[in-house]
């Protein structure tokens, strides 16, 4: 293996290419048109653009990528994770033109690539299976009637899916059309693949993954376990190695039944088994993943190895270094995924510039990132920016590490999910090890992370690199200098008065003396008595971002008010009875008409974006008066969809 194309971007896509590099091997890679200046191409000796931004156009082509190893001379192909890395038919197409796959034979990716078919598999070998329909029954009147000899709630679960895609919780069977005609819309735009299965939802388990590497001589062996339970909408949100509940027995037990099922399908390279772990120590077989997983690093902390290395040899043709009797753990890692999400906004995708990318640095911290300042994240792929893990000798000391890493994570520009992070981190019940599916809506109250004031804090820093940035200096020996700021709705009016020792006296707002200690990152200053750091930048449009203990900030600097005007600029709200677009995406549902009476939180439409589905409902009751848009269409962020007017 000399040249190797990388079918991936981000995080991946650079990690793979590291990987590869360290071996030898030239790494290569593909784009779309919107990746034309991605982070992850600096990792490339070179690199081919293979379509429009959208996956089905770019990503999700095999023949693309096929058509760019030729023209690249690679003569291997490692997918990642997602898009083509589970699709049976493009790894023979791989094998078919003469290149080596970096994954797992096509008849192994076939059986487990389908959970319907991985179910059949599993049960075959003896490993327990969750009680539910995996039938090839697929109208919705046979799924319908399945789930109610499953019982409520179930779970329905796109059959060729991952990453939380294609999957709803069902609590009675009212919900039950709803829920799948939502799953199987995202299954077929995720995966191609509309195919689903039902399971019986458990209440509160913990899911646990275990780690497998087989050879083509006839070797296989498992790295333990993982446990991935803090999830949100089906998401993983959190993973650690090993896991907290786990002993000597059951890791042998569940161990023991991940191998069985990879032998069952004649399984080759790196793959993990997933199970459910219920809270009377039954364990269920749940799928096998037949790539890479997000959380591998977890486990290449805990087992010293190299899973992109010891995946690039299998495919090589090499055996296994170890036996399953010479692998042992040592120590505790943790890993979280850094998202474009807006905790405020109920998680919401953001997009936009990254000003200011600031990781943590330190003994036993890694990051794996695929963006870096002035990184643009859009609207066409999915939501993670990089993963932060740590490594410790137990887990308490895995934890005081994380808590200290992200407190150290700063973002700015866009909004992220690190203040989720940082609340999961310091719950009492995360470092008690209550770590099950139900975490987050248990120990963590989601009100905390709305902001109905800005932080006095980032009003100081605002005003503090406005005073820098000389931006206002209209007022003669720096008296009575005016700092108008908005964000949002929210107006924020200052008065800056320079004392003859250099400090500053704010009245407005904020009230208190101001001293810039200095202005390099992080961006430093005292008010009122305390320091206070943060990350500072101005963006082309001259709006202010600001990062503060995880949270990103956007500010806009208004001019003095002129003698014409009534006060403070603003635009309109849009209207009582408008609904807009929380964000740029495409149209995938319509379920109302016009002249439709709605009740308060009534579904008006679906809007696609970030390969995630958000329901848009009207919060009021009313008549729907006016539909702006139709089924397929793509929408800015902020575009009126809808218009909603009172009950006639």
């Amino acid at each position: 293996m000399k040249r190797l194309l990388i079918a991936n971007r981000g995080e991946i896509a650079v990690r793979i290419a590291r990987g590869a590099r360290e071996m030898g091997i030239s790494p290569v890679g593909v784009y779309s048109e919107a990746d034309s200046n991605a982070y992850f191409l600096r990792f490339m000796d070179d690199a081919v653009c293979i379509g429009p931004p959208p996956a089905t156009e770019s990503y999700l082509r095999g023949d693309a990528v096929i058509a760019a190893a030729a023209t690249l001379r690679a003569d291997a192909i490692h997918p990642g994770y997602g898009f083509l890395s589970e699709r049976a038919p493009f790894a023979q197409a791989v094998l078919d033109a003469g290149l080596i796959f970096v994954g797992p034979p096509p008849s192994a990716m076939a059986a487990m690539g389908s959970k319907i078919e991985a179910k059949h598999r599993a049960r075959q070998a003896d490993v327990p299976t969750i009680p539910g329909y995996d039938g090839a029954e697929q109208t919705s009147a046979a799924l319908k009637k399945a789930a109610e000899h499953v019982g409520f709630p179930l779970l329905i679960k796109a059959s060729a899916g991952g990453g939380g895609r294609g999957m709803r919780v069902v609590a009675r069977i009212e919900e039950f059309d709803d829920a799948l005609a939502a799953a199987k819309r995202e299954a077929l735009a995720s995966f191609g693949d509309d195919a689903v299965l039902l399971e019986r939802y458990l209440v509160d388990p913990r899911h646990i993954e275990f780690q497998i590497l087989a050879d083509a001589h006839g070797n296989i062996v498992h790295l333990g376990e993982r446990e991935c339970s803090i999830q949100r909408r089906h998401q993983k949100v959190v993973e650690e190695a090993p896991s907290s509940v786990m002993t000597p027995d059951l890791r042998e037990r569940m161990g023991a039944a991940a191998v069985r099922a990879a032998k069952s399908v004649g399984y080759i390279n790196a793959g993990t088994a997933e199970f459910m772990l219920d809270t009377d120590g039954s364990f269920y077989f749940l799928e096998m993943n037949a790539r890479l997983q997000v959380e591998h690093p977890v486990t290449e902390l805990v087992y010293g190895v190299d899973l992109v290395h010891l995946q690039l040899r299998i495919a090589d043709g090499e055996q296994l270094p170890f036996t399953q009797e010479q692998i042992t753990p040592r120590g505790w890692a943790i890993e979280t995924r850094i998202n474009a999400e807006d905790p405020a906004r109920d998680m919401l995708p953001s997009i936009g510039e990254i000003h200011d990318w600031h990781a943590p640095e330190g003994p036993g911290i890694r990051v794996d990132s695929g963006v870096t300042t002035g990184s643009e994240i859009g609207v066409y792929y999915d939501s993670m920016l990089a993963k932060l893990i740590v490594f410790g000798s137990d887990r308490a000391h895995a934890v005081t590490r994380l808590q200290g890493a992200l407190a150290d994570f700063e973002i700015v520009g866009i909004k992220s999910n690190l203040p989720l992070l940082r609340a999961i981190a310091a719950s009492p019940a995360f470092a008690a090890g209550e770590t099950t599916t139900s975490f987050l809506g248990r120990y963590i109250d989601d009100a905390q992370f709305t902001r109905a004031t800005m932080p006095n804090e980032v009003t100081a820093l605002a005003c503090a690199a406005l005073l820098a940035a000389n931006i206002a200096p209209w007022r003669v020996a720096s008296v009575g200098l005016p700092l108008h700021l908005r964000s949002g709705e929210q107006h924020l009016v200052c008065t800056a008065d320079r004392a003859d020792d250099g400090a500053w006296l704010l009245s407005g707002s904020v009230n208190g003396e101001l001293r810039i200690v200095h202005t390099d990152a992080p961006f430093t200053i005292t008010f009122a008595g305390e320091r206070i750091t943060g990350r500072v930048a101005f963006a082309d449009d001259g709006t202010l971002h600001i990062g503060y203990h995880g949270a990103s900030y956007t500010l806009s600097y208004l001019p003095p008010p002129s003698s014409q005007a009534d006060g403070i600029g603003g635009g309109s709200s849009g209207g009582h009875g408008r609904l807009t677009a929380p964000m740029p995406g495409k149209i995938a549902k319509i379920a109302v008409r016009e002249g439709d009476t709605l009740e308060a939180r009534a579904l008006v439409l679906v809007l696609e974006a970030m390969k995630m589905e958000h329901r848009i409902e009207t919060p009021l009751a009313g008549t729907l008066t006016k539909l702006f848009v139709r089924e397929g269409d793509l929408v800015t962020g902020g575009a009126t969809l809808a218009e909603i007017g009172e009950v006639s």
